[in-house]
């Protein structure tokens, strides 16, 4: 096994404002200090605040050494392997950055004439027919600016299809306990009301419990395939029928693409409905709030609804914003959506092309099941269907040791690991979700098995150890209810009596 090596700050060492001294200053001002003059009578009132106070007093270095050590407590896929599940953490290539970064895509402004932006819309448009040809569907929209958004912009679609057809009585959305997490809200805010289904024994949803509740009430239902299990749905052409023979219409959570990504287009086996997650499985920047880009796909039969602006094609080759249609649920996003994300996810595809897209789903799914395969007799696994690019155990195995899900999360940082995925999905007490996708190497992915085995080992023989982690770690184990209902958002002074 690899030797971690602890990084970063130390624990005994001073933070910045613990570092202030008096009269010691990290500025020059030599005109000001050469006539005897004060540096700030150079500001203007506007920038001095008096309501400051205890601003610490230190040098430049200490200052530049403060910010680079709180950067280097920052974990994140440029640091190492982070397997969280459902989230698809793959590897964002620099390439891909830095044709974002060109002049002629962060330079330009939105109210520039069409013109001046052909380079951009061309972007836009290519990337519409990528995201097309991969997944058989007739219209996008690239407007969403996240998977939430994404299907918030879904059901307003299949909303408007209803209200076309004169059906009000169609007020629920049917969704499996297996869904992505945000489907629910997402559905209240579209104006439905959510009917839920139970999984089967195996972890897919079974035909025969969509036929007992299917009627003319339903106006569709939400399907994430694979499930938040990494299960492949196995009656998923008899659930799409059975929908579609009572008039409703069947939303696909694409958060999972990665598992299917070159091997199956969704619109050819009858969803009409799909988002995807550009910053999950097209590699665009995921993470911190954003920013991400969901976009919507549609059947002909629905093009007519999609949100506006959209990029279209001239017959003499240029390209321009189509701003007005009929039937259209009106403008989801500013302009035209998260446009250097866009940029990031045609740069990716591009450079993949077909047979590296279908590569990198077959190179997910190994690593997911090589590392099931790996831990299935340390770890329990409450599913015995097959995986696909993600794999969900439990703490069942260890909690008679006084040993939980979190307690492992926390051991993993020690090894100098992100953790996983923890008690979601919320299906699996104590669930561990995890999923490798295909950015990490063999050798990797052996250590994170080798660690998993370790801890598996740790909980049988000194449990506390994990009920102490982290011990490595600049901060230790929070209380997290705690820290969520009292936060502590500024830095106070250690009380080092009580050590808080």
């Amino acid at each position: 096994m690899k030797t971690i090596a602890k990084q970063g700050l130390k624990f005994n060492e001073p933070l910045i404002f613990e570092r202030s001294v008096v009269g010691k200053k990290g500025y020059s001002f030599k005109e000001c200090l050469s006539n005897g003059s004060d540096p700030e009578d150079i500001f203007d009132d506007l920038f001095i605040r008096d309501e400051i106070k205890d601003f610490p007093e230190v040098s430049e270095v200490e200052v530049i050494r403060h910010f680079t050590r709180l950067s280097q407590l920052n974990y994140g896929l440029d640091s190492g392997f982070y397997p969280l599940g459902s989230c698809t953490m793959k590897y964002n290539p620099k390439v891909n950055e830095d044709i974002a970064r060109f002049k002629g895509f962060n330079k330009i402004h939105p109210y520039f004439p069409e013109e001046f932006t052909q380079g951009a819309l061309e972007v836009i448009f290519g990337l519409q027919e990528q995201l097309k040809k991969i997944t058989g569907f007739e219209a996008v929209t690239l407007q969403p600016s996240a998977g939430a958004h994404a299907e918030f912009t879904g059901l307003k679609i299949i909303k408007a299809y209803h209200e076309s057809n004169h059906d009000e009585k169609r007020k629920y959305i049917i969704i499996p306990d297996s869904a992505h997490g945000t489907n629910p809200a997402s559905t209240t805010l579209a104006g439905f009301e959510v009917k839920n289904v139970k999984s089967g024994p195996d972890g897919y949803i079974e035909a025969e419990t969509i036929a007992e509740i299917m009627d003319e009430t339903i106006a569709g239902i939400m399907i994430t395939n694979p499930n938040t299990l990494g299960v492949f749905e196995q009656d998923l052409d008899k659930i799409i029928k059975i929908v579609h023979s009572k008039g409703g219409l069947v939303y696909g959570d694409g958060a999972n693409m990665n598992a299917l990504m070159g091997k199956l287009k969704p619109a050819e086996i009858g969803f009409d409905v799909m988002h995807l997650n550009l910053h999950k499985t097209f590699s665009t920047p995921h993470g911190g709030g954003g920013p991400g880009a969901g976009p919507i796909l549609v059947t002909q039969e629905l093009k007519r609804f999609l949100p506006l602006p959209l990029v279209a094609k001239t017959e003499e080759g240029s390209f321009h914003i189509v701003k007005n249609a009929i039937g259209s649920i009106g403008r989801m996003k500013s302009f035209m959506g998260n446009f250097t994300v866009l940029v990031r996810a045609y740069s990716y595809i591009l450079e993949m092309g077909e047979r590296g897209l279908t590569q990198a789903t077959e190179d997910a799914v190994l690593s997911a099941n090589y590392i099931r395969e790996s831990l299935k007799g340390h770890y329990h696994l409450p599913y015995e269907a097959e995986s696909l690019h993600e794999v969900v155990f439990s703490d069942k195995n260890f909690k008679d040791l006084g040993v939980h899900t979190i307690d492992l999360a926390k051991r993993l940082i020690d090894y100098g690991l992100h953790p996983s995925t923890v008690y979601f999905p919320l299906i699996v007490s104590g669930a561990i979700m995890i999923e490798p996708t295909e950015s990490e190497s063999k050798e990797d992915i052996d250590y994170f098995i080798d660690v998993m085995k370790t801890i598996a080992n740790e909980m049988k023989e000194t449990p506390e150890l994990l009920h102490n982690a982290p011990g490595i770690s600049y901060r230790k184990r929070l209380d997290e209810v705690k820290a969520a209902k009292h936060p502590k958002l500024r830095w106070y002074k250690l009380d080092e009596e009580t050590d808080e």
